[in-house]
C-alpha cells in the first residue's frame, strides 16, 4: 500500500493540479522550513459566504512538501474557511498515506501551517497551527 501512496506523491510532485498563483485572490500567505529550504506560498479565492472557490500554491522543495500542498488544496476547495481552521496534522498525514519521520513531518506540514495562518489572517505562521 505504501508503494501506491509513494506513486501518488511523486505524481503530485511532478504534475501538481494546483500550482500557480491566483489573481485576484482574497488570502495570501507564505512561509518556509528553514531546516531544509522548503518554501510554500498559498493564495485562496473565497466566496461571500467564506467558501474556498479556488486555491493555488507556489514554492519549491522536496516531493513531500510540494505533494502535500497540492493534495491539501485539493481537499479544501469547496469547503468553508472554518473547516480549514479545524484541520490538523493527522488530516495531512491521511492525505499522504505514508509514515513520516520527524524531519519529513515538518516538510509535510508546511502547507497546513501556511494554509491555516492565511485562513486565520495571521501575520506570522506558528507550528502550533498544525497540532
Amino acid at each position: 500500500m505504501d508503494d501506491l501512496y509513494r506513486e501518488i506523491i511523486i505524481e503530485r510532485y511532478k504534475n501538481p493540479s494546483h500550482r500557480g498563483r491566483l489573481d485576484p485572490h482574497d488570502i495570501q500567505f507564505a512561509d518556509n522550513n528553514p531546516l531544509c529550504g522548503d518554501h510554500i506560498e498559498i493564495t485562496l479565492r473565497t466566496a461571500a459566504d467564506g467558501t474556498i472557490e479556488d486555491a493555488r500554491f507556489e514554492g519549491h522543495g522536496c516531493a513531500i512538501s510540494q505533494a502535500s500542498a497540492d493534495l491539501l488544496l485539493d481537499s479544501v476547495i469547496g469547503k468553508p474557511l472554518e473547516d480549514v481552521k479545524r484541520l490538523n496534522k493527522q488530516d495531512v498525514l491521511d492525505l499522504l498515506g505514508i509514515e513520516l519521520g520527524p524531519v519529513r513531518l515538518k516538510c509535510a506540514l508546511l502547507s497546513l501551517k501556511v494554509l491555516k495562518a492565511g485562513a486565520y489572517g495571521l501575520g506570522e505562521a506558528s507550528d502550533e497551527l498544525v497540532e
